[in-house]
């Protein structure tokens, strides 16, 4: 998947490259692996590749990862070695995810993530901020009706 735009319009850049699968993966049913733009999109020694999860053109995936069902990398990521991303995480082109990283389910990855991180959320957060930020959500609803009842007690009422 790779076009730039000439005049107005989307014109195709062809992808010239290969995949190279090292020993002992597995690739589930509906999965797609996108050829490198000129060279190789690779994949790990050891890495388990679930149903319909989708890797962009010249990603490196590293060895011995796990990538749940739904999974989206985009184009020219790298992973380290020993990631496990979680059902339906989503991870935007260019990035570097390090070594023994987990990902949790449903997340979007909108920058890097160093090695040793557990992130989750959307956009993905280092788990404990993650927890916080959940933890307050169940709050707001009583927080809005002490603002309230702060602002009729001094007068600013809307």
């Amino acid at each position: 998947f790779g076009y730039r735009t000439q005049q107005g319009k989307h014109v195709k850049v062809p992808q010239l490259g290969w995949v190279e699968i090292e020993d002992d993966v597995e690739i589930g049913a509906g999965s797609t692996i996108d050829r490198g733009t000129f060279g190789a999109t690779r994949i790990g020694q050891g890495t388990k590749i679930d149903n319909l999860v989708m890797i962009g053109h010249n990603c490196r995936i590293g060895r011995h990862n796990l990538l749940c069902s739904q999974v989206g990398i985009a184009g020219s990521c790298t992973t380290g070695d020993y990631v496990v991303m979680a059902g339906q995480v989503g991870v935007a082109d260019h990035l570097t995810i390090g070594d023994h990283v987990v990902i949790g389910a449903k997340s979007g990855v909108p920058r890097d993530v160093p090695s040793g991180s557990q992130v989750l959320g959307s956009p993905a957060l280092p788990r404990q901020e993650t927890a916080r930020i959940v933890a307050s959500l169940e709050k707001l609803p009583e927080l809005r009706k002490d603002v309230a009842r702060i602002k009729k007690a001094l007068g600013w009422e809307d």
